[in-house]
C-alpha cells in the first residue's frame, strides 16, 4: 500500500488583489486549517504572499510562491530570488508552469536551475511537465514529458524525495477539457518510471506527483482514486473557496 501523503495545492496565478487574497484565504482557513489528512498549499501571486501567510499562520495550510529566480540575488529587476520567500515563510515553490515556458520562454535548463536553487534554501519545488495538444495528437506525449523531467531534474538523485512533481496536460488546463482517469494515470506512472531512472525505485515510490489540467470537485474523487496521482495543482477552482475546499476533501 502506498503511504505517499496527498497534495492539493492552489496556483492563483494572476489573480486576486491582496484584499481579496486575504477573503479567499480566510475562507479556506475556516474550512481546512486542521487538516492533517491532505497537504494543503496556497499560491496567491507575490504582491499577496505576506498577507495570506499571516492569516494562515498557525494552521496546517502551508504558503507556495508561483515562481522564483535562480540566483540568490543581483541586478535581476523584477525577480524575486528564494531567500526571499523563505523571508515570507514559504514552504513551496512552482516551476516550470506551462505559462511560465509558454508565455516567457523557459527551458527545461532554466527549470532546473530554479530546481536546485529552491532545494538549496529548503523550498519545495513543484516541477511541472506537460503536452500540448498537438504533441499529444502526434503521439509524442511520453518524449514530451520524458524530455521535460528528465531535462528539468537532471543533476538530482536523493534530493527528488524533497520534489513534487505535477502532471499538467497543457491542452486540458483553464479549457474545462481533462484528461480521463486512465489518460491521467498512465502519465503520473509513466513519470514514475521516469524518476526511478533518475534515482532508484525506492526514490520514485514517495516523489508525489500531482494532476494539473482542469480538475475540479466534479471530477477530482475519480482522478484522485488513481494509484500514481498524489494530489492536484489547482487553478480556476482554486479561485473559489468552496470548490477548492471541496477538491482537498476528496482528498482524505
Amino acid at each position: 500500500m502506498k503511504l505517499r501523503k496527498k497534495i492539493i495545492a492552489g496556483n492563483w496565478k494572476m489573480n486576486k488583489t491582496v484584499g481579496d487574497a486575504q477573503e479567499l484565504a480566510s475562507a479556506v482557513k475556516l474550512e481546512l486549517a486542521e487538516c492533517r489528512e491532505v497537504d494543503v498549499v496556497l499560491c496567491p501571486p507575490f504582491t499577496a504572499l505576506k498577507a495570506v501567510g499571516e492569516i494562515i499562520d498557525n494552521t496546517s495550510i502551508k504558503l507556495g510562491a508561483q515562481n522564483m529566480h535562480w540566483e540568490p540575488d543581483g541586478a535581476y529587476t523584477g525577480e524575486i530570488s528564494a531567500s526571499m520567500l523563505r523571508d515570507l515563510y514559504c514552504h513551496y515553490v512552482i516551476l516550470g508552469h506551462s505559462e511560465r515556458r509558454t508565455y516567457f520562454g523557459e527551458t527545461d535548463a532554466i527549470v532546473n536551475h530554479k530546481v536546485k536553487a529552491a532545494l538549496d534554501s529548503n523550498l519545495l519545488p513543484i516541477v511541472c511537465v506537460g503536452e500540448t495538444l498537438e504533441e499529444r495528437e502526434a503521439g509524442r506525449t511520453q518524449e514530451v514529458i520524458q524530455t521535460q523531467v528528465e531535462g528539468s531534474l537532471s543533476g538530482l538523485a536523493a534530493e527528488l524525495k524533497q520534489v513534487i512533481v505535477a502532471y499538467e496536460p497543457i491542452w486540458a488546463i483553464g479549457t474545462g477539457r481533462t484528461a480521463t482517469p486512465e489518460m491521467a494515470q498512465e502519465a503520473h506512472a509513466f513519470i514514475r518510471r521516469i524518476l526511478t531512472g533518475l534515482s532508484d525505485a525506492e526514490t520514485a515510490e514517495t516523489v508525489r506527483i500531482q494532476y494539473g489540467g482542469s480538475m475540479k470537485p466534479g471530477n477530482a474523487e475519480e482522478l484522485l482514486s488513481q494509484p500514481d496521482i498524489d494530489g492536484g495543482l489547482i487553478g480556476g477552482a482554486a479561485l473559489d473557496a468552496r470548490s477548492f475546499v471541496e477538491i482537498v476533501r476528496h482528498g482524505m
